[in-house]
């Protein structure tokens, strides 16, 4: 049966049972019975007779969507976005909201648990049973596997190394996937953005914050220790590694948002977009300090970008940030210091999908998940077809080496 349904979640549309046969190389009573089993299964859906060849009629199937829903949602120290959708990754309710201030991992875990169930009966879910899986994007660098933070999160205290996963699986009574949210943006814009047709490419984040995802050969490069696109950390010259390196000499001390507005007007403050329209304007008003500001960023970012570009030669770079999205040549000016490194540049284009990018990895990753764990119900038919009853979590675990 898993082929079968590996065949019908593979495509998009109806596939009828002939082509489902020669997709899976099954012979076409085997087909039958086996996509029977999945109709009745709830799994796949007969969609009726499609139009005759010359003989009796086809009937056609398609893989059923609407089995069970997934979540997404993406943790960040200002706002949290969160989105429910069925197993092709169509949103069916959406929320974002200020994210509460940093009272320790457990309380905002909690937090996290209660905004995804909240959103469930949106979504027309009832009692959460229809969940099957969710992915959360995390401001830091995320070992996949164990689910846990192993770098610093901008924003937040005391996530190092701790079971993410773990825990809040528990708290939802789902399979829960952690991941880095620079690394869902570009998985994304691959999906449904700028990235799309490019297998090899990098997003690039420019906020307070900066990092970088990366794609190679269609796939998600997160290195051996899982710090594959934490650009932040990048080294801009020689002189400041004698400088105390880490707070000033690397490019998000350099460039974060927070750094140029320092340049800029030190007193600035308030809404991060706000205060990045201000300064858009005073640059193409002529203000000197505004133009060496930016001037300042794009030579940093351009070269920070080459340097990325130089070592996985990819077809696009997407910028994402309010600097660049918001008006301006801050990208046009990149745009040049990358050409004037690489003899054969990248294309360096805005994103197309904004902060929504984050959100959208991680739909596709909680999709990912959900139909990976369908399809291991059916090679495993002794397996348990629900799962236990969560027991409440007690303490967050500490992960160590």
């Amino acid at each position: 049966m898993d082929r079968v349904l590996a065949a019908t979640m593979g495509h998009t549309g109806p596939l009828t049972r002939a082509a489902i046969a020669a997709a899976t190389g099954l012979s076409a009573p085997t087909v039958g019975t086996l996509s029977a089993e999945l109709v009745r299964l709830g799994l796949l859906s007969e969609l009726g007779r499609g139009p005759s060849t010359g003989g009796r009629r086809p009937r056609s199937l398609q893989f059923n969507a609407q089995y069970g829903v997934v979540a997404g949602i993406v943790l960040d120290a200002a706002t949290t976005r969160l989105a429910v959708a069925d197993l092709a990754g169509e949103m069916l309710a959406t929320a974002e909201t200020k994210t509460p201030r940093d009272e320790g991992p457990e309380r905002l875990l909690g937090w996290m648990s209660g905004q995804i169930r909240a959103l469930l009966p949106v979504a027309g879910v009832a009692g959460g049973r229809g969940l099957l899986a969710v992915a959360a994007g995390l401001p830091g660098a995320v070992d996949r596997e164990r689910g846990t933070v192993v770098g610093l999160m901008p924003g937040f205290r005391n996530w190092e190394n701790l079971a993410v996963g773990t825990y809040l699986e528990r708290l939802v009574d789902a399979p829960v996937v952690v991941e880095n949210d620079v690394k869902l943006a570009v998985l994304g814009e691959h999906w449904r953005g700028a990235a799309q047709g490019h297998d090899t490419c990098a997003f690039i984040s420019l906020g307070v914050g900066i990092g970088a995802g990366i794609l190679i050969g269609g796939e998600l490069h997160r290195g051996h220790h899982s710090l594959a696109g934490e650009i932040a950390v990048m080294c801009m010259a020689s002189e400041y590694l004698a400088r105390d390196f880490g707070t000033r000499g690397c490019l998000e001390t350099l460039v974060g948002f927070d750094s140029i507005l320092r340049r800029w007007q030190p007193e600035a403050s308030g809404d991060l977009g706000d205060v990045a329209q201000a300064l858009l304007r005073a640059a193409q008003a002529g203000e000197e300090s505004a133009q060496r500001a930016m001037g300042d960023a794009a030579t940093l970012i351009g070269m920070a970008a080459a340097n990325l570009s130089l070592v996985i030669d990819p077809s696009l770079l997407v910028l994402h940030g309010p600097l660049v999205e918001n008006g301006g040549d801050l990208l046009e000016r990149v745009r040049s210091v990358v050409s004037q490194i690489i003899p054969r540049p990248p294309k360096v284009v805005c994103s197309a999908l904004g902060d929504g990018a984050m959100l959208s990895g991680s739909l596709l990753v909680a999709t990912q998940e959900a139909r990976g764990r369908l399809r291991g119900r059916l090679r495993d038919p002794h397996g348990p077809e629900e799962r236990p009853a969560a027991k409440a979590p007690t303490a967050l675990l500490v992960v160590t080496a």
